[in-house]
Formats: C-alpha cells, sequence, structure tokens
C-alpha cells in the first residue's frame, strides 16, 4: 500500500463517527472513500487581469484541496485577450492516440465587457507540468456566428460513434442575445473538424409562473453519462432560480428533453457547476461557484438526480478563493511531479 492511500485509509476510519453523525442527523452525505490516485483542480481566481489566469490545486480523498505554485498562474497566456476564464480539464489522447491531457476554457477579459468575448483557448499537456500548443478558436469564423457576443465556458467529452471530442458551450450573437449551447467536433483542440450546430437552448419557452412565453439564458453546461441508465445528462444554470438543473437524452447531442429538474440545493445563486468521480466508488461530486460569495456549493450523488450536500467543513476548497473551475483524477506519480515541479500549501 502507497503512503497516499494509507493516509486516505485512516483518515477515512478516524472521521467515520463524526461523518455518520451529520449523515444521519444533519441530512450531509457520508464522504466516499477514494481508494487511488489523486485529484486536480484547475480554476481561475477573479475579475481583474491578474485573477483570470490558471491555478492548480490538488487532493488526496477528493475534499481537501491544497493550492499548487503559491495559488499563482500556471501558465502564462501569450493569445487572444490574455485572460482566461472557466477553464475544464481533461484526460485524453492525442490525434495520435497517446495519453495527454487537454484544457479547453473562455478567452476572455471581464473589464472589456460580458458582451466581449467570441474565442475559446485551449492546452494540451503530457505530463501536467509543460503545456504546450497554446490555440485560439474564434467561433466568428463560423456562418451565422460572424457577430458573436458570448463563447463561455466550453467543455469536452469523447464521443465514441464520431471517434472525435464533441467540445460544447454558450454562445450568444448580436442577432440573438440569448445564450444556449451549442457543439462541434474536434480531433485535436486546434480545429473544428464540423461546423456549430445547436445542443440545447431555452428559447421561446413558456413559463407557468409568469404566464409568458421567454428566451432565458442557458449557459455553463456540463454533459456526464451515465452507465447505469445509458442516459447523458445536461446540467445547466437555471437563469430563473439561480440554481443548477438538469435535462437528459440517450444521445450525446440531443435532442435532450424539455421539461428540465432543478437538482442543486444551495441557498445562494449558484454557477459553473462540475461534476467528478470518487474513484473507486459510485460517488459523484458537484462543485458549484457561490459567484456573489466567493465561495463553492459542494453536492455528492450516486444517481445523477438525487443529492446531498456535502458539509462545508468536510470540502476544503473556499481558501483557494476559487471561481468557476473542474476536476479530473491523476495519479499518484502524476500528483507527486506537480508537487515536486511547482511546490504545495503547507
Amino acid at each position: 500500500m502507497s503512503w497516499l492511500s494509507f493516509t486516505r485509509l485512516l483518515m477515512a476510519i478516524l472521521m467515520m463517527p463524526y461523518y455518520l453523525f451529520n449523515y444521519a442527523f444533519n441530512q450531509y452525505a457520508y464522504p466516499a472513500y477514494s481508494r487511488e490516485g489523486a485529484y486536480l483542480f484547475c480554476y481561475f481566481v477573479g475579475n481583474e487581469i491578474s485573477e483570470q489566469t490558471l491555478h492548480f490545486a490538488v487532493s488526496t480523498d477528493g475534499y481537501n484541496f491544497k493550492a499548487l505554485n503559491n495559488n499563482e498562474a500556471v501558465i502564462t497566456q501569450n493569445l487572444g485577450t490574455k485572460c482566461v476564464r472557466d477553464p475544464y480539464i481533461l484526460k485524453g489522447v492525442d490525434e495520435n492516440g497517446k495519453d495527454c491531457y487537454f484544457i479547453i476554457a473562455t478567452d476572455m477579459d471581464a473589464g472589456l465587457g460580458w458582451l466581449s468575448n467570441h474565442s475559446l483557448i485551449t492546452w494540451k499537456s503530457y505530463d501536467l507540468v509543460n503545456w504546450i500548443d497554446e490555440t485560439v478558436i474564434d467561433i466568428r469564423q463560423f456562418k451565422g456566428f460572424e457577430t458573436t457576443t458570448r463563447a463561455w465556458a466550453p467543455q469536452a467529452i469523447w464521443d465514441e460513434s464520431k471517434g472525435m471530442y464533441m467540445v460544447y458551450w454558450a454562445n450568444s450573437t448580436e442577432e440573438n442575445d440569448c445564450a444556449g449551447h451549442y457543439y462541434a467536433y474536434t480531433k485535436d483542440f486546434k480545429t473544428f473538424e464540423t461546423a456549430p450546430e445547436v445542443l440545447f437552448g431555452r428559447w421561446n419557452e413558456y413559463v407557468p409562473e409568469r404566464d409568458e412565453v421567454m428566451n432565458i439564458q442557458c449557459i455553463d453546461g456540463d454533459i456526464i453519462y451515465n452507465e447505469k441508465d445509458g442516459y447523458y445528462y445536461l446540467y445547466f444554470k437555471e437563469d430563473l432560480t439561480q440554481k443548477i438543473a438538469y435535462v437528459r437524452s440517450k444521445n450525446l447531442t440531443g435532442p435532450y428533453n424539455t421539461d428540465y429538474t432543478i437538482c442543486s440545493l444551495n441557498w445562494f445563486g449558484v454557477e459553473g457547476s462540475s461534476m467528478y468521480r470518487i474513484t473507486g466508488s459510485d460517488a459523484w461530486i458537484m462543485i458549484m461557484d457561490e459567484y456573489g460569495n466567493g465561495t463553492f456549493f459542494t453536492q455528492m450523488t450516486r444517481d445523477f438526480e438525487n443529492f446531498r450536500q456535502v458539509q462545508r467543513s468536510t470540502m476544503g476548497i473556499d481558501h483557494l478563493k476559487p471561481r468557476h473551475g473542474s476536476v479530473v483524477p491523476i495519479t499518484e506519480d502524476e500528483y507527486k511531479r506537480m508537487v515536486e515541479h511547482y511546490g504545495i500549501e503547507k
């Protein structure tokens, strides 16, 4: 048993009475035990130029994260606006089938205005330390998207049927200021093989509570495949309630059902939800940016529909002052390499 595995097991045993009490009497989630590897959290920290940069933190249990590099930027952005937001990190393969990691994010400086963004930005790494192939993908190059005003919060998921990654993001134009989700396919995170198409939007939606038809902005999508029921779950920010909702489909590209379900348990407004699995378990963690408070709200599910809140004292993340980000599982060797290279919070 490795040292990381031993410390994880010891902590799980020591904390068991505390977790059981809160599960039984306070309706909090009982933390799942992480059996292998570690976790990497990629995020930005604010709206100033110096804060719209990529930051890393790591965890050995999936709950308590420690900043790398003194919580300073880990990548210098040289292209686009030189400001980055909403990073999504995923493990995949390059065009030659070699294992690697990708980051795809919003290329945007909030200081230029919330309707100033029209590009995505990507990086690739084979070791999580050296990041290469910085690429800006300008959505305005595609027919019908020439007047793009928002290209926000991109994510990606592997589509086995296409042998490519499906990139999806929230987009608006001067002609249609109400953002919805669009998708396109890529092999290398440098170019799109297909033109953007509609994935899911809330245009001309009847709202019973207001007895009117409305265009409702739909942003911050996060798609997770549920192996148990064969559905793709698309989580997004429900703009009217400032909560997270989901729709689902048997097909990755839809159609997704229009009668969405609110699933987040937050009291304060949230956005930028992202889910990751606790390795060796069937538990999934959803983190959400409480953008008005500078904190994160966290909940756990085992069926993608019913959630319990993760107690704030269990989740060591708020001290990082993070904004919208994502978590990816990594190996113990990758964890050690990153700690050695960047240094870790004491």
